[in-house]
């Protein structure tokens, strides 16, 4: 698990709290204090059609509040890409922990607790912050790297050939 609590995580230096992010639907915002508030964003929320993330902070800002949280440490010396990679596959490992021995899990989690779902959200949180450091000292720009994958996806996987199929691209006839 990261080394790190709320307010380090996000970087917070006391003039910016968690809660000036619009969130998506009514859930739970805590701000640098530790106070829980609500906010609903423009567009509606989860109403407009299923779960949807927040629009801020950014994957930018989250490279920014990690970089600063890391400047502040001096831990730059430790977070080469093999470092960070290495780190990286260990949170998902965290990850995985939750889920083992559950068998299929719905969408949701239903039958999950407050709590689990919590761990949950800090150990996925730990997974981006590496990954997005790790994009960073390897010079990738992971949203326009996210556009070209998804272009290249829709090549391989045509709806009209793949809709309702599992299968491998390689598995698929012309």
């Amino acid at each position: 698990m990261m080394a790190t609590n709320g307010k380090e995580a996000c970087g917070l230096n006391g003039n910016v709290s968690v809660d000036e992010t619009r969130i998506n639907g009514s859930h739970p915002v805590v701000a640098a204090n530790g106070e829980t508030h609500s906010k609903q964003n423009e567009a509606g929320g989860a109403a407009s059609g299923g779960f949807t993330f927040s629009t801020e902070p950014t994957i930018e800002d989250i490279r920014r509040l990690q970089a600063e949280f890391t400047d502040e440490r001096d831990w730059n010396q430790f977070h080469q890409p093999r470092n960070l990679l290495l780190a990286m596959v260990g949170e998902v490992g965290e990850v995985s922990e939750l889920f083992q021995w559950r068998g299929e899990v719905a969408e949701g989690l239903p039958g999950w607790t407050d709590s689990e779902r919590e761990e949950l959200a800090q150990e996925l949180s730990d997974v981006l912050i590496y990954l997005v450091e790790l994009a960073e000292k390897c010079h990738v720009d992971l949203p326009q790297a996210v556009l070209r994958k998804m272009a290249l996806n829709r090549l391989k996987y045509p709806a009209s050939k793949v809709h309702g199929s599992a299968k491998k691209y390689t598995e698929y006839k012309d």
